[in-house]
């Protein structure tokens, strides 16, 4: 059987090469037959094309070289293989130190373990996990408490780079998506409080109807009052930044929300420089305000109790 290089996973196209040598003679072409000095723009392209022919070139004989020792590519491999189906939706139920009994009432009402959760990943493309950082006293009981629990379950992600704390949950979330994003290819990824129960058939179906709209945000849309006053339990320290009448952008219930792909992979380049304020679903929406995004208000999102059709419900 042969094996596969594996620096050598990868596409070789043909027209791919051809194109950036044939660019790279048309430019040589211009530059040579004494035309006035080239744009910038044809500059970098001359530069860019040449660096990608080098790269191109080292490649071809890389993998010449490999194929010699019965190493082929994962490309030629998986030819005959069925496409893997993308997830729907990667749900990270946020949760703290001190909280294993909602994560277990989690669990027996919707999520699963073991096989169970495997099964929701294969059949219905749903992926669940918990989501929780690391104590400020690395490696403490806490910290290996999570652990423990998470051998036997293994269905957290665990973010070792971030420290839990309550006022922190907004850079949580953020972190949540730019990871997740990361690890899995999904079509949304949806944050979830561990003090709600979600509907996953519910949920999938909801979800299929969006399908079509590449940046989406979807959620229990509210607005709401700018609270300025130090000691008030939603106290906002920029509140001077929401304007003479202190009223919040419309913005997605933090109970439970859901944003596309293309607004999680944006989420993971730009988390470095993305605002967090004092909550984290205001601050998911203020993310997206200046975005081209579509922001979708759906009601069975809103998870105050079970109603009709309802996706979720608060507890």
């Amino acid at each position: 059987m042969l094996q596969t290089a594996p620096h050598l996973a990868f596409g070789y196209h043909q027209n791919d090469a051809g194109n950036r040598v044939y660019l790279i003679k048309e430019l040589d072409r211009i530059t040579g037959q004494g035309h006035s000095a080239i744009s910038v723009d044809d500059t970098l392209k001359i530069i860019a094309c040449r660096e990608q022919q080098k790269k191109l070139s080292a490649l071809q004989m890389e993998l010449a070289a490999a194929q010699q020792e019965g190493f082929t590519s994962n490309h030629l491999l998986e030819t005959n293989k069925a496409p893997r189906k993308r997830p729907l939706v990667v749900i990270g139920v946020l949760t703290r130190f001190g909280r294993k009994n909602n994560r277990d009432a989690i669990r027996k009402a919707w999520m699963g373990t073991g096989e169970a959760l495997k099964k929701m990943e294969d059949q219905k493309g749903i992926i669940a996990r918990f989501v929780i950082g690391r104590s400020a006293n690395h490696g403490d009981s806490l910290d290996r408490a999570i652990d423990s629990e998470n051998k036997k379950t293994n269905d957290f992600m665990i973010l070792e780079n971030h420290v839990e704390k309550p006022e922190e949950l907004p850079k949580k979330t953020k972190l949540f998506f730019a990871y997740a994003s990361e690890k899995w290819e999904a079509e949304f990824y949806a944050k979830v409080n561990d003090d709600v129960y979600v509907n996953i058939d519910a949920l999938g179906n909801a979800l299929a109807a969006h399908l079509d709209k590449p940046r989406a945000y979807i959620g229990c849309m509210k607005s709401g009052e700018v609270f300025s006053e130090q000691g008030q339990k939603w106290y906002e320290p920029d509140w001077w930044k929401f304007g003479d009448k202190k009223a919040y952008f419309r913005h997605a219930s933090g109970e439970l929300f859901v944003i596309s792909q293309a607004l999680a992979k944006f989420i993971s380049i730009n988390r470095s420089i993305l605002r967090t304020y004092a909550h984290d679903d205001v601050s998911a929406g203020s993310w997206f305000i200046g975005l081209d995004v579509k922001h979708v208000d759906e009601r069975s999102f809103c998870c105050s109790s079970w109603s009709s059709g309802a996706v979720c419900a608060g507890v």
